[in-house]
């Protein structure tokens, strides 16, 4: 899909249901698959450079395993917050961090925030989710002021990622880098620095 295409309404809908089934039925153990990667979102979330007072989002914020550490980033007077299409998810962020974070039932592609209400964006495995990718980073884009950092984070890497689906990488995969960069650049994204090796993958990118 190139940056300019975009799926029909009925398609982008099509898919999100079927991106909340899959989640739904996964939520209570969600985080006992991965019990081990909370270092490695540590030490991505550490290159946002958050400062006391920043409003960040996690974009696509599941059961909440990022907003510990961005709370703790941003301190008590800053605002973190959760968004996800799939209540199962948020419920268990809700249970698991209670007055973590303010959560959002919504999806990225259309957040009921203002422009430029946000300081940073984390996102851990958003985008090969996404129904539109192109649409959910311009309006990411959208609610993030100038000057602002995006991380787009998985905790392994795209080669390491395929072979656990039993999958190949694809040069048509939008997450490397030379069809990731001119997506961002598109939605008002500048790359920056990018990093895709099995320990993990981590695309920053600044909001121009």
């Amino acid at each position: 899909m190139s940056p300019e295409s975009s799926p029909a309404p009925s398609d982008r809908a099509a898919e999100l249901a079927r991106t909340r089934e899959f989640f739904a039925a996964r939520a209570a153990g969600w985080d006992a698959r991965f019990p081990d990667d909370g270092p490695r979102y540590a030490a991505a979330i550490a290159e946002l450079g958050l400062r006391p007072g920043d409003s960040v989002l996690d974009a696509g914020c599941g059961t909440g395993r990022a907003l510990p550490l961005l709370r703790a980033a941003v301190g008590p007077e800053g605002q973190v917050l959760g968004a996800d299409v799939t209540p199962e998810m948020l419920d268990e962020a809700a249970a698991r961090h209670p007055g973590t974070a303010a959560l959002l039932l919504a999806d990225c592609a259309r957040l009921p925030l203002p422009d430029a209400a946000l300081d940073a964006v984390f996102a851990a495995g958003l985008v090969s989710h996404l129904p539109d990718p192109a649409r959910a980073l311009r309006e990411l884009a959208r609610v993030t002021r100038p000057g602002g950092p995006l991380a787009l984070f998985h905790p392994v890497g795209r080669a390491v990622l395929a072979a656990r689906h039993g999958r190949e990488l694809t040069p048509d995969d939008l997450r490397a880098e030379p069809n990731l960069r001119p997506l961002l650049a598109a939605a008002g994204w500048r790359l920056d620095r990018f990093t895709d090796t099995d320990e993990r993958y981590l695309a920053l990118a600044t909001r121009v």
